[in-house]
């Protein structure tokens, strides 16, 4: 089956993100990303896509800070609500019926019910004609107790963290499984060894 190059989405399951911000002016702002991913290990830069014409982007701009909350497959409901045209001024938090967490380090809130959060400054904005290229910097990172591992992982029955793929019609939701297999990183070196390792202790 020979596809358009523009349906690769399809083919790529996407994790599913809240990005949260808040105007110069106080305004909190709520907006579904999919089009995100780490920069590198053991960096601790993330990129995001963003369209032209977003407060999110707008917002990023203005104050250099976003969090990146990353939701189980309970708050796929909340998808349309974020992701629906609202005015600037409008509060998508009680458009969408969700809870502000307080954030540590920025001013930015984060998103209660979700299991994992980043807090980011503006790294760095790459801006082409259709698209802008955010890279943030981690500098809060939080992870809920309950889906913790001891190993540092994620314990994904328990966080049933919520992706999609998408389709000719729109977006199927979905989840990622354990498959019960594991290598460590140093079976990638010829030692054996991992040189990062002592960068993953907490």
């Amino acid at each position: 089956m020979i596809l358009k190059p523009f349906k690769r989405e399809a083919y790529i399951p996407l994790p599913v993100s809240f990005i949260s911000t808040v105007s110069p002016d106080g305004v909190r702002n709520i907006a579904p990303y999919s089009c995100i991913m780490p920069v590198l290990w053991p960096l601790d830069l993330v990129c995001l896509a963003s369209a032209l014409k977003r407060d999110t982007l707008n917002n990023i701009r203005a104050t250099g800070e976003f969090v990146i909350n990353l939701p189980g497959i309970d708050l796929a409901d909340r998808v349309i609500p974020t992701a629906r045209f609202s005015p600037p001024e409008a509060d998508e938090f009680v458009l969408a019926g969700l809870e502000e967490k307080p954030s540590v380090q920025i001013r930015a809130p984060g998103i209660k019910g979700c299991y994992a959060w980043m807090e980011c400054r503006l790294y760095k904005a790459y801006s082409e004609p259709q698209y802008v290229l955010i890279v943030g910097q981690v500098v809060h990172l939080e992870v809920a107790d309950e889906v913790y591992l001891p190993d540092g992982s994620l314990d994904l029955e328990k966080a049933r963290p919520l992706m999609m793929a998408g389709s000719n019609r729109g977006m199927k939701y979905c989840t990622a499984v354990e498959i019960n297999r594991f290598e460590p990183f140093g079976a990638m070196f010829p030692d054996g060894k991992d040189p990062l390792a002592g960068k993953y202790a907490d």
